[in-house]
């Protein structure tokens, strides 16, 4: 059994900006969910200014912090939409 996580973080427009990349390789702890990939962005210099709870899709669908996350999950953070 696998102690950790790989999980691959796509970053888009503003936060890509924040972050000053557009994706982020994180080893998360076994039974760790969309919620703790999100915190572990924030953590990261320039990721407090992104939401607590930004908009976040796995395999094209969106989906809850509470979702587990299983190893080589690769995870988008979407920022607002805007258009007309």
């Amino acid at each position: 059994m696998t102690s950790t996580l790989p999980v691959r973080v796509v970053l888009f427009a503003r936060y890509a900006e924040v972050l000053g990349r557009e994706s982020v390789a994180l080893e998360l702890p076994a039974g760790s969910t969309v919620a703790d990939a999100v915190a572990a962005v924030r953590s990261l210099p320039g990721g407090a200014l992104l939401p607590a709870r930004p908009l976040v899709a796995r395999a094209m669908a969106q989906v809850r912090g509470e979702v587990a996350l299983a190893a080589g999950d690769e995870l988008a953070l979407l920022p607002p939409m805007s258009g007309g």
